[in-house]
């Protein structure tokens, strides 16, 4: 059995979609960023990073309780413990979904992240930072659909890769973006959003994301917006 340190967000969805798509067993355990549940030494001892998702797994190598932190080390886990599942096996074909791979997470996560912030959440308007995120923005979606011209999916065949990527374009309104801008890209979205095991893994604590998903009221989000305090008040800040 596989426990899922999980909150709704585009790096967690990656983790429910993969253990979805492969099948392994899982119990969801909620971490309440927004109440920083995050930064407690309890989780702190499972993820260094303070960040979800986040497995463990209790039947990991060598029959032993084994936990995994980052998304993307999380989805190769998940694949090898699946037997390769959604990896190809050739050298060449393996390079290319972690070219991929990387892609997402050194680019699209943290540039796209950074236009969520700029433009849907920070106390205070900065005209420059909109602008250079919503630019970035652009650039990568135009990457992708480019890429996309030319095959079916990212790596040519569905991978981690496609799972990686999309929880992250799904909020493309908050990012300055139309779908219909990006046709390659369109069609590709709507494929992967059709898959049964993408539906029931973003179907994974949806009780707790509201329709609009602005962000809650009160002090429990400052530990994400600024101010960050945890639930006993100390300090979230790490110099």
């Amino acid at each position: 059995m596989i426990d899922l340190y999980f909150w709704p967000t585009p790096n967690a969805y990656k983790a429910s979609i993969m253990l979805e798509e492969v099948g392994l067993p899982y119990t969801v355990k909620p971490v309440h960023i927004g109440k920083g549940v995050q930064f407690t030494p309890e989780y702190e001892a499972i993820n260094p990073n303070g960040k979800v998702p986040s497995i463990v797994d209790h039947d990991g190598p060598g029959g032993e309780p084994f936990s995994v932190f980052e998304s993307g080390a999380i989805l190769l886990y998940l694949s090898e413990k699946a037997g390769g599942a959604f990896m190809p096996s050739d050298a060449r074909g393996r390079s290319v979904v972690l070219q991929w791979l990387m892609f997402q997470m050194g680019g699209v996560g943290p540039m796209l992240g950074q236009a969520h912030h700029f433009r849907k959440y920070a106390p205070e308007q900065i005209d420059y930072a909109v602008e250079r995120y919503t630019r970035e923005a652009t650039r990568l979606y135009k990457v992708i659909d480019k890429r996309l011209g030319d095959a079916p999916f990212l790596a040519g065949d569905y991978s981690i890769a496609d799972m990686a990527v999309y929880p992250w374009l799904r909020p493309y309104k908050w990012q300055g973006q139309s779908l219909d801008d990006y046709p390659n890209l369109l069609r590709w979205y709507q494929a992967v959003r059709e898959r049964p095991a993408v539906q029931r893994g973003l179907q994974v604590m949806k009780e707790k994301v509201t329709p609009d998903r602005k962000k809650p009221m009160g002090g429990s989000w400052d530990v994400l917006f600024g101010g960050a305090k945890t639930a006993d008040g100390s300090s979230l800040d790490k110099n």
